[in-house]
């Protein structure tokens, strides 16, 4: 036999039986036969009062499962397994029941809230092949969704017939390693409609993605309406079409909530707002001056943080935005102060001088009256590493969660100091990297942070390099990130996914494999289930972008070179 031939038969011999689902549970047992579903086919539950967005969930998936209309990622595209049709048995009902122990139901939007170290997402599904029903049991209602989740993605169609090629299969106690994972969106820099932001949280549903971060406001501008603050938006939104009235946010944290997503809003302060002048010029030093000198980017500007006026104006801003929420954390940001332009600002340099205090030690008062503002509400507020790792804030609780963004190595300087964390870093998780300068008369010039981050490069990103066994519990788990000077509607999809799935994996299933081999030297076998969930995400509408020439897709792992 040619080697050509003998290593596709060796490397088609070792695909895993499974290729459709993902995140890859963390305990799977899956056949390979053929099991049809009934044109008849239902999602019944066992408990009285269901909340009305599990219903809603049900009838979700329902839909999904006939209208994804995707046919298997082989040569023949499912003509193979055909032949099996006429003897297959047929699945006509699916259950969903919560375990006994579990208390009356609460809706998934609800659970969806509950703080992170209480959130319980855990699902058992069993699929059997003899046509009986099947099963997606769980403790919350959160945790049936995230079954529904994972059923959907079972199912194939060809010819008209929807059925799966993984039965019987069995999944017990699948839940994740860690209890954050996000996805963020900058809304400033571009902004994004509503029907823009419900289509990302769709494909964040069906990877398991449970936090959106919703970087709102930055310097360049507010697109948020604050009913008590109406002026910021006025002044500061592009135009009167692009902000997010109240209803707009309200819609957004209820359609995430349905799909067992929590809402992380940020207000990014001290720094990034230079907007704010625009409305309140007095408030903002360094405003619209010479931003190469006094910015990271243009436009200049961000708030006196010295001022007990703007400090309270902050906080006023920070907790009408947080109480209209139902997410227990809300970001304050808190990166990339520009001390020059504070050591420039003359009303800032006059009130230290008359206080005696440093410039971090007036950042200490002023985070510890918009922070006192949050915690009156019951939040947790979130920060970037800097004020830990570079100002050295003192008036942070210690329940804070901290970002870890400038690099993966500062993550166990943080946890060294006993703060909980989020994994950001901006050499694995910046989808935005790689794509040149967007700054003008540069035309040589390449991304801050390059170079393109790969789907390859994310996946690999271990959680606890160089965390000790103590310090496991601090990390809370990460997310990807899209900052948006260079991205719109136009390419949102296109750029986030399906590359954003790939952490999804990583931070629910952890670092074994279900096979009890390592995520990490297996991207050989994650490739044909992430071809797998993009084409999905594809046939609902979200333009994910393609890995590979299709005919590597429908061959797997020929293509690994």
């Amino acid at each position: 036999m040619p080697l050509f031939i003998t290593a596709i038969v060796l490397a088609l011999s070792a695909i895993p039986c499974c290729l459709s689902i993902w995140p890859i549970p963390r305990s799977l047992d899956s056949g390979n036969q053929i099991l049809k579903l009934s044109g008849l086919f239902d999602i019944s539950i066992n408990f009285t009062n269901p909340p009305q967005d599990l219903l809603d969930a049900v009838t979700r998936t329902k839909y999904s499962i006939q209208t994804d209309q995707l046919e298997r990622l082989i040569v023949g595209r499912g003509l193979s397994d055909s032949t099996a049709f006429g003897s297959a048995k047929t699945l006509r009902t699916l259950m969903l029941a919560l375990e006994q122990s579990a208390s009356t139901a609460q809706p998934i939007a609800t659970e969806a809230v509950v703080a992170l170290d209480a959130r319980d997402e855990g699902y058992s599904l069993s699929v059997p092949l003899d046509g009986s029903a099947g099963v997606v049991s769980a403790n919350t209602t959160l945790g049936l969704l995230r079954g529904l989740s994972t059923f959907e993605q079972l199912w194939y169609t060809y010819d008209g017939t929807i059925y799966t090629n993984y039965a019987p299969l069995t999944i017990v106690n699948d839940s994740p390693a860690y209890a954050y994972r996000g996805f963020m969106l900058d809304t400033a820099r571009n902004f994004f409609s509503v029907s823009d932001i419900k289509r990302t949280l769709d494909a964040m549903y069906l990877v398991k993605i449970n936090t959106f971060h919703w970087h709102i406001t930055d310097s360049q501008s507010w697109p948020i309406q604050v009913v008590q603050f109406p002026e910021l938006a006025q002044a500061g939104a592009y135009s009167t079409n692009q902000s997010y009235t109240s209803s707009d946010i309200q819609d957004v944290v209820t359609y995430a909530g349905e799909r067992g997503i929590d809402v992380l809003v940020e207000i990014d302060t001290p720094g990034h707002t230079a907007i704010i002048g625009a409305s309140h010029p007095e408030y903002v030093a360094c405003y619209l001056s010479d931003w190469i000198t006094f910015a990271g980017e243009p436009p200049a500007g961000q708030l006196r943080l010295a001022d007990a006026k703007v400090a309270n104006f902050t906080a006023a801003v920070l907790a009408a935005v947080a109480e209209t929420l139902p997410s227990t954390i809300f970001s304050t940001g808190g990166d990339e102060l520009d001390t020059a332009c504070y050591a420039a600002d003359g009303p800032t340099q006059m009130m230290l001088n008359e206080s005696g205090r440093t410039l971090f030690e007036a950042l200490d008062i002023f985070t510890s009256t918009t922070h006192g503002a949050l915690h009156a509400l019951g939040k947790t507020a979130v920060v970037w590493e800097e004020m830990i790792l570079e100002y050295n804030t003192t008036t942070l609780r210690n329940d804070t969660i901290v970002m870890v963004w400038i690099s993966s190595d500062d993550a166990a300087a943080v946890v060294q100091k006993g703060y909980r964390i989020v994994h950001a870093p901006s050499n694995y998780f910046y989808l935005d990297c790689g794509a040149g300068e967007w700054i003008g008369n540069d035309p040589t010039g390449n991304s801050w942070c390059d170079p393109f981050k790969t789907w390859q490069e994310s996946y690999t990103f271990n959680p606890l390099a160089n965390i000790s066994s103590a310090q496991v519990s601090l990390v809370l788990g990460g997310e990807q990130l899209l900052w948006t000077e260079q991205s719109g509607p136009e390419n949102l999809d296109s750029i986030v996914w399906p590359r954003a799935a790939s952490s999804a994996e990583v931070f629910w299933t952890g670092d074994t494999l279900p096979d009890g081999f390592d995520r990490v030297g297996n991207i050989s076998e994650a490739l044909p289930r992430l071809h797998d969930v993009r084409y999905r995400m594809v046939q609902r509408g979200i333009k994910a972008i393609r890995l590979q020439p299709e005919w590597c897709a429908l061959r797997p792992q020929v293509c690994d070179g």
